[in-house]
C-alpha cells in the first residue's frame, strides 16, 4: 500500500519536538509498521529527520512571506494548487491522509479526483482556536476551506469526543471516528521504578501554554513544599508562558527547586522522564476541552504515576485510583494533596505507573491506531462508493 501523508499546516514542524510533531512521525511509523510505503508532504520540516525516517521520500512546500495576516493567509490558501501538483507528481496511491490545517483542502481534492480513500485527521476546531489565539482575517475562507476538507474525505478521524462533537454541525456521523493519541511501546521499553535515592521530583512536559495549568501546578508545588521540604519540580519544554512562570516561582521563592530542561527531542524525553517520581498533566477547568494529551499516555506509558485533571478525555484514560489519581481541574490544593499522598507511598507509586503502563501498551499504541485507521479507510471508502 501507499499512503501520501500530508501535513500542510505552517505551524507544526514534523521533524520538531512540539506534541503535533511527535504524532506526526508516530503515524508514518505506524503505517510503516503495517507494511505502507509512506511519501509526506509538509509544510515545515523543523530540521532533520530522525534515523529511522532519514530514508522517507519528503515534498517540502515552499515558504509562505510572513507578511501581514491577510496577505499570509491568502498565500497558505493558494498552496492548495501547489500541493496538488506535488502529490500528482508522485503518483499514485492507495490512500492519501491528511492532518487538517487552517488553509488546506488539497489532499481530500486530489484523493476524490483520483478516486481514492481519503481520510482527514481532526485534532482541534482550528478555526476558533486560530480566530482566539492567533488572529483571523478571512474567516469566511476558513469555513468555506473546512466544508470542503470535511466533505470530501472519505471518514474523518477525530482525536477526541469533543473534536467529534464540533465535527457533528458538518458531516454526518456514519463517517466521524474518535481515535485518541497514542504511545510508542519502543520508546518507553524501561519502566522507571520509583527510587528512595533520589529526592521526590514532580515532572511536567509540555509547550507551556495557557491552557495547560502551569500556574495551578507551581502553586500546587509551593504548598506541597510545606509537608515535604526536598520536593523538587522538573519542567520539560519551552513555551510563550516561560518567562511569566519563572517569575511566579522566584516570587514563592523557589528557584533553586525548579529545574527548566528546555525544548526537548522527542528521543531525549524518556531520559527525563525517568528522572521524576510523579508526572503531571494540571488543565485548568474549561467548557470545551477538546485535547486528546499526548503527555498523559507518554507518561503512563513511561510506568510513571500520573495526577491529572478530570476534565475531557482524561477519565477515560485514567481510572482515577488505579492507572493514575484524577484531581478537580484548576485547584492547586488538591494537587498538592494528591501529590502528598504519593510521596507518602513509594509502593502506590510504582503500583498506579504498572498499571497505567499496561493500560496504554494494550490500548493505545500508534499501531493499533494505524491498524484500526487503515481498515476505516477501506470500509468507509467502500461505502461512500456504494452510496454515490
Amino acid at each position: 500500500m501507499k499512503i501520501a501523508y500530508v501535513c500542510a499546516d505552517p505551524g507544526i514542524p514534523v521533524f520538531g519536538c512540539k506534541g503535533a510533531s511527535i504524532h506526526v512521525q508516530e503515524m508514518i511509523r505506524a503505517f510503516q509498521n503495517q507494511g505502507a510505503t509512506v511519501t509526506l508532504f509538509a509544510a515545515r520540516l523543523g530540521g532533520e529527520p530522525p534515523a529511522d525516517l532519514a530514508d522517507l521520500p519528503v515534498y517540502c512546500l515552499p515558504k509562505v512571506p510572513k507578511g501581514d495576516l491577510a496577505s499570509r493567509e491568502q498565500g497558505l490558501f493558494q498552496q492548495n494548487q501547489t500541493l496538488q501538483n506535488l502529490l500528482t507528481q508522485a503518483a499514485p496511491y492507495n490512500l492519501v491522509y491528511e492532518r487538517y490545517s487552517l488553509w488546506s483542502q488539497a489532499g481530500m481534492t486530489f484523493a476524490r479526483n483520483w478516486q481514492i480513500p481519503c481520510i482527514l485527521e481532526v485534532n482541534a476546531p482550528l478555526i476558533e482556536e486560530q480566530a482566539t489565539h492567533r488572529g483571523l482575517i478571512d474567516r469566511d475562507l476558513a469555513l468555506q476551506v473546512a466544508a470542503t476538507a470535511f466533505g470530501k474525505a472519505t471518514a474523518l478521524i477525530a482525536v477526541s469526543e469533543g473534536v467529534k462533537a464540533y465535527l457533528q454541525q458538518w458531516v454526518p456521523g456514519d463517517r466521524l471516528f474518535v481515535l485518541p493519541n497514542g504511545v510508542n511501546p519502543d520508546r518507553f521499553s524501561e519502566v522507571f521504578k520509583p527510587s528512595a535515592a533520589k529526592p521526590f521530583t514532580v515532572g511536567f512536559v509540555g509547550s507551556l501554554k495557557p491552557w495547560h495549568g502551569l500556574d495551578c501546578l507551581i502553586e500546587a508545588f509551593a504548598q506541597l513544599r510545606q509537608t515535604v521540604p526536598e520536593a523538587q519540580l522538573l519542567i520539560i519544554g519551552d513555551g510563550p508562558q516561560r518567562q511569566a512562570l519563572e517569575q511566579a516561582i522566584a516570587q514563592r521563592k523557589l528557584t533553586a527547586q525548579v529545574q527548566w530542561t528546555g525544548a526537548m527531542a522527542p528521543e531525549a524525553v524518556p531520559h527525563w522522564l525517568s528522572q521524576m517520581s510523579v508526572a503531571v498533566a494540571p488543565y485548568p477547568a474549561s467548557e470545551n476541552f477538546y485535547f486528546s494529551p499526548l503527555k498523559v499516555v507518554e507518561y503512563m506509558a513511561a510506568g510513571l504515576p500520573v495526577v491529572a485533571s478530570r476534565i475531557g478525555q482524561l477519565p477515560d484514560i485514567i481510572d482515577d485510583g488505579v492507572t493514575g489519581i484524577l484531581c478537580p481541574p484548576g485547584e492547586p490544593t488538591a494537587l498538592a494533596q494528591a501529590l502528598e499522598h504519593l510521596w507518602r507511598s513509594p509502593q502506590y507509586r510504582e503500583q498506579l505507573g504498572l498499571a497505567a503502563r499496561g493500560f496504554v501498551l494494550k490500548h493505545h499504541t500508534w499501531d493499533h491506531i494505524a491498524t484500526q485507521i487503515l481498515a476505516i479507510a477501506q470500509a468507509s471508502f467502500f461505502n461512500v462508493e456504494v452510496k454515490s
